[in-house]
């Protein structure tokens, strides 16, 4: 596995692999849930390339950078593992030097969820991943499904900006007890990691109503509220039950949706999601 550091490495050793070439974007602190992104680029590529590098741009004034988990030799042992060719650890003052002005935004995708609870942050998503696609220039570009929203937008601003890359999803990788996995898990204490399943738990419960034949949109955002607010450790911050495409709330269901939360477990932000459809 080859490890660079500057772009101009990058660009050098890029240009040796064959296509195609499988990308997984990360922040680092990596778990089997990224580990599975890799298998798949893994299965699918000629070549396999990862980033690591934790993003200034996407945190709010208030979130947890300073403190985001890192572990980069335990990153890299699992990185050339799952069989990566080539991995990149960029700086902040290569990604964003001195003067810069240009970032990359998507409209209307963006606003709701995560885009209202966190303004700024897809800004900082879609100007780095646009960066990431402009250095690696892969043919493929694996995400996961965990962070639903961020999925759309970066497929959204890929369509828009015809760049060349196959978004691939890929499935939510969970724990035995539902809890979706999350560097963030990581900062949760014994009390807050048995609370936490709390979320899947509130999901499958609206799923269940759903595939009875509920409709209304309404109650299954209800449904999910009960669930989370009968856990004492769990503060809600929103549920949504929106349309899949659009990301808007719905009243009435009739296409495939999206329902999606973000649950604070003591201070931990926790998101997750189901896609459902007929």
């Amino acid at each position: 596995m080859q490890i660079v550091t500057s772009l101009e490495e990058l660009r050098a050793a890029r240009r040796l692999r064959p296509a195609p070439l499988g990308l997984v974007p990360t922040m680092g602190y990596l778990h089997s849930g990224h580990i599975s992104l890799v298998q798949r680029a893994r299965a699918e590529s000629e070549s396999v390339a990862a980033s690591i590098f934790v993003n200034p741009t996407q945190f709010g004034p208030t979130e947890d950078l300073a403190k985001y988990p890192r572990n980069l030799e335990g990153d890299l042992n699992l990185l050339e593992a799952a069989g990566t060719d080539l991995v990149w650890l960029p700086t902040p003052a290569q990604m964003y030097p001195t003067g810069y002005q240009t970032w990359v935004e998507v409209d209307g995708l963006a606003s709701p969820l995560e885009g209202a609870m966190r303004p700024g942050h897809f800004r900082g998503v879609t100007t780095v991943v646009a960066k990431l696609f402009n250095a690696f220039q892969p043919q493929r570009a694996y995400f996961g499904q965990k962070d639903a929203q961020q999925a759309a937008v970066i497929c959204r601003m890929a369509r828009d900006l015809d760049f060349p890359v196959e978004i691939v999803i890929c499935p939510t990788l969970r724990e035995a007890d539902g809890l979706a996995m999350s560097s963030r898990n990581s900062y949760l204490n014994t009390d807050e990691r048995q609370a936490a399943p709390v979320l899947f738990r509130s999901l499958n419960a609206a799923r269940a109503a759903y595939y009875a034949g509920e409709r209304n949109a309404e109650k299954l955002r209800q449904i999910m509220t009960d669930t989370l607010i009968a856990e004492p450790l769990a503060r809600l911050q929103y549920v949504s039950c929106a349309d899949y495409d659009s990301l808007q709330e719905l009243q009435e269901i009739n296409g495939k949706i999206l329902l999606s939360m973000a649950v604070y477990i003591g201070k931990t932000r926790l998101i997750d999601n189901f896609v459902l459809e007929n």
